[in-house]
């Protein structure tokens, strides 16, 4: 690619930048702490009919000049919500301009003068209940009349509480309770404390423990000895006792089977579980041994047995492990978790953080969601417009070749703190799937076509502008995207309507050929094999291709595609072509295993149901509760992903301080542990909204599992969708501990809820299981996530609690967590009085937080408060 059209890319974002340098004179912008802004819903509730949501913001003038009627407009982000109205008594005008890209700007008779304030309300389709959904990443735009643009970026930004019922619930049939200490306080009641000798000795749990009544030392004199081709788990075990412990523990190559030594081998024919299985045997006689039926085996036998470890100092020298002899495997082969850097960027680095975690709980598969409508986060060498242009969020218009700021990314691109901007290299990916490798966790890439493709198109019109300025019209088009005669109407989940590839044209299917054969050199150079290429291939917005010249032309010449939409089926089939030829399979989210049947009602497709395409499902509600045993029973390999356990960026919770989404309701550890893969039904127990179904009842008429179609279950995969996500601690957030959930749905085996046919049992049996899994998390999980691998940003559960005839009393919904209070109204820290039992505190506020022990604590709680 020539230089010069390299250093054009993204014109419009450094054209903004150089209209924005400072002039010599003192211009008369407000200063940033000088124009207050305050946002805050009124309600989700004043419409009884339709679900809407009324917020209001109010924008003051602090400093010294006028704010006029022209010249200025202030940008923010929201999530995308279709606005239905605004008060224009105010002289402002209110616009969603693409996706969730606002803009605020004065009509005529707009003044805010020194001193003055100003406010207005707006209505949306949906509802906004917590602080997360606040607008962000506002900033001004000011006009000199010379053409220069000068940007300020806000200090004072107000969320006003979100502290009535009408802000904090969703609409009147929002079902789901509100969490204050006094709910959480009632669910809390059925956990008890348990002792260690009630616990798992692992999470996930093992298949086969047998523990003698005897401790065996372990010391830093032992050596570990590895078999051939071991070399790697090897020196992990010795990386992994040397953070933990501080040891400097010997390798040695070869099998030892003596005291005082760690023996690390591969044995087929003696592990006989199947594939990752393996044995763990710490001999009464001071020999540990990890066989594996594979490589991966071995490795998650020592992940086994550094979980035995204890934590925190005091082990210089040794320590003791008890005697065991531990059989296991996984439940399914697949394991997986899905990562979004499209829509915020995550750096190699915590991607590498994220790895460890995933294989410490048995993990095997990392799905990295690379590109978006909001972002492409992977160089192509072939194609750098795409991260010139995909790989940098900043200000703009909705029609440059350049992307617009969203999730509050802000108006400059690469801005400190901000995670809008940036891309892996090709050398940094190249660096992760050897990372992962030797972890023994396979990635598989993300490239979202034929929605969900507006960074694709906008980068490729780019490089189309370019070359047509060139006089070369060969090269402008080979790799363009859209019919630009297309004049279909459409709008996607997202909100744009600019974002589906147009598949009628051939240039798409060099285009992908392009970027998966990329992809694939740099597999073959990391020494990875790509097993699987994920197309997304979800959420086509209804009305796309109707108006398409190109689509039409190519329907005449497919007389078995019989409508527009089923043109993602031939889209399916040209992809299906190029990676078979190249031995890739072909995932996707379910809908590319779908068509629209006569009636318009997506059904199983036959024509993809040999193996080639692996449908990601991840909808189970809203009467899709059955889609993936229908996929499976169809004869599709599948990937259970569904929403309302495995959603991680859904919100733990409904209370406004926990942040997250909620469109599918609510997810948190129990949700992800609480999952019955061969029978959905009997763990989807309330809707999105919160309200209880009877599955004998609302589900007696869906599709059951056929018992010779559970081998089509491939396995499990958890969600990570970063809209929400806005830095690194906030991703672990999320995913800890709802991962450990997670790792205990995908590998342990079958729990024994899961076949009891009688629901009062099944209930009874659930909550005992549950507690003691409630019970190893406090004890051991959480403090353990506090140091390995550096530490993470876990969350810990708020107690719950009450005031009972002036008397305090208190739980926490994992046993284990200490509960600090205090009665001065300060927040407790680690020196506050410890909850032991009911205490009378009179008239005092109380305030509480619940901690582990190795110091991390909940947010603070009040009771009587929200």
């Amino acid at each position: 690619m020539h230089t010069r059209y390299k250093s054009s890319i993204g014109a419009a974002m450094i054209i903004a930048f150089l209209l924005s340098l400072p002039s010599c004179k003192r211009d008369p912008w407000p200063g940033p702490d000088e124009l207050l802004i305050s946002w805050e819903v009124i309600s989700n509730t004043f419409d009884e009919e339709n679900s809407m949501v009324k917020a209001m913001f109010t924008l003051e003038n602090a400093g010294r000049t006028t704010l006029g009627n022209e010249g200025w407009a202030l940008y923010f982000n929201q999530s995308p919500r279709y606005l239905i109205d605004f008060d224009r008594s105010a002289n402002i005008h209110l616009e969603r301009i693409s996706g969730d890209w606002y803009r605020i700007a004065p009509l005529e008779g707009f003044e805010l003068k020194a001193g003055e304030t100003t406010s207005f309300t707006y209505q949306s389709r949906f509802w906004w209940i917590k602080e997360s959904d606040a607008p962000k990443g506002f900033y001004f735009v000011f006009h000199h009349p010379n053409g220069r643009q000068h940007f300020l970026e806000p200090e004072n930004i107000t969320i006003q509480p979100f502290t009535r019922p009408e802000q904090f619930s969703r609409h009147f049939r929002d079902q789901t309770p509100v969490p204050d200490p006094a709910w959480q306080y009632r669910e809390n009641k059925t956990m008890a404390l348990l002792g260690s000798d009630k616990l798992p000795w692992f999470i996930p749990q093992a298949v086969s423990v047998r523990a003698a009544d005897q401790d065996v030392l372990f010391s830093k004199d032992f050596v570990i000895h590895y078999g051939e081709g071991l070399g790697f788990e090897a020196l992990y075990l010795q990386s992994m006792l040397k953070d933990l412990l501080g040891w400097d523990i010997e390798i040695e190559s070869g099998v030892s089977g003596a005291s005082h030594s760690i023996d690390l081998i591969v044995d087929e024919k003696s592990v006989t579980l199947g594939p990752e299985a393996y044995t763990l045997h710490i001999s009464e006689h001071g020999n540990i041994s990890i066989e594996g039926m594979d490589h991966a085996g071995v490795f998650y036998g020592i992940q086994s047995l550094v979980s035995l470890l204890p934590l925190g100092p005091g082990y210089s020298r040794e320590l003791f492990l008890p005697a065991l002899q531990v059989q296991d495997a996984p439940r399914f082969g697949y394991r997986g978790v899905h990562i979004d850097v499209a829509r915020n960027f995550f750096p190699k680095e915590q991607i590498f953080k994220l790895l460890d975690i995933l294989a410490f709980y048995k993990i095997n598969t990392l799905h990295m969601h690379l590109t978006d409508d909001e972002g492409w986060r992977l160089e192509i060498q072939s194609l750098p417009e795409l991260t010139a242009t995909g790989g940098q969020r900043g200000h703009t218009t909705k029609d440059a070749h350049a992307l617009h700021p969203a999730f509050g990314s802000g108006p400059h691109p690469h801005a400190s703190g901000k995670t809008g901007s940036g891309h892996y290299t090709r050398q940094d990916f190249i660096e992760i799937l050897q990372y992962a490798r030797d972890r023994h966790v396979r990635v598989i890439p993300e490239i979202n076509m034929p929605g969900h493709a507006r960074t694709a198109i906008k980068a490729m019109e780019a490089r189309h502008a370019y070359f047509m300025a060139q006089g070369d019209t060969a090269i402008a088009e080979a790799y363009r995207l859209i019919d630009p005669e297309e004049t279909s109407e459409y709008l996607s989940a997202q909100l744009f309507d600019d974002n589906v590839v147009n598949v009628a044209r051939e240039s798409v299917y060099r285009f992908f050929e392009t970027v998966a054969g990329e992809i694939a050199d740099m597999y073959q150079e990391a020494g990875a094999v790509m097993e699987i290429i994920h197309v997304g291939g979800d959420e086509v917005p209804a009305g796309a291709w109707t108006e398409s010249p190109m689509i039409h032309d190519k329907m005449n010449q497919l007389p078995h595609i019989d409508k527009p939409q089923n043109m993602h089926a031939y889209f399916t089939e040209r992809v299906l072509d190029i990676l078979s030829t190249h031995g890739i399979k072909m995932a996707g989210w379910e809908e590319v295993a779908l068509k629209a049947d006569p009636s318009g009602r997506h059904v199983p497709n036959p024509d993809f149901a040999d193996g080639r395409v692996i449908p990601y499902v991840w909808n189970n509600l809203w009467g899709m509760q059955d889609l993936g045993y229908r996929l499976a029973n169809s004869g599709f390999p599948v990937i259970l992903c569904h929403v309302t356990a495995f959603y991680f960026d859904l919100a733990y919770n409904k209370h406004p301080k926990e942040p997250g989404l909620y469109w599918g309701g609510f997810v948190n550890t129990r949700s992800a542990w609480h999952y019955n893969p061969y029978n959905v039904f009997l763990t989807t127990l309330t809707d999105n909204m919160g309200r209880n179904i009877d599955p004998d009842l609302e589900y007696r008429d869906m599709e059951r599992l056929h018992e010779s179609a559970r081998e089509n279950i491939l396995g499990l995969q958890a969600q990570l969708w970063s809209e929400t996500i806005l830095d690194a601690s906030m991703l672990e957030y999320y995913l800890l501990p709802k991962l450990i959930g997670f790792s205990e749905s995908a590998w342990a085996k079958e729990r024994i809820w899961e076949t009891t046919p009688d629901p009062n049992l099944r209930q009874q049996q659930v909550e005992e299981t549950w507690n003691i899994f409630a019970n190893k998390l406090a004890q051991h999980e959480l403090p353990r996530l506090s140091k390995i691998f550096g530490g993470y940003h876990y969350r810990i559960p708020p107690p719950g609690a009450i005031i009972q005839n002036d008397t305090l009393k208190a739980n926490t919904e994992f046993p284990g967590l200490v509960i600090r209070y205090t009665t001065d109204g300060t927040p407790p820290d680690n020196n506050s009085p410890i909850y032991h039992d009911a205490v009378f505190i009179g008239n005092r506020p109380a305030k509480l937080r619940a901690f582990d022990v190795a110091g991390r604590s909940s947010r603070t709680v009040r009771p009587g408060g929200l």
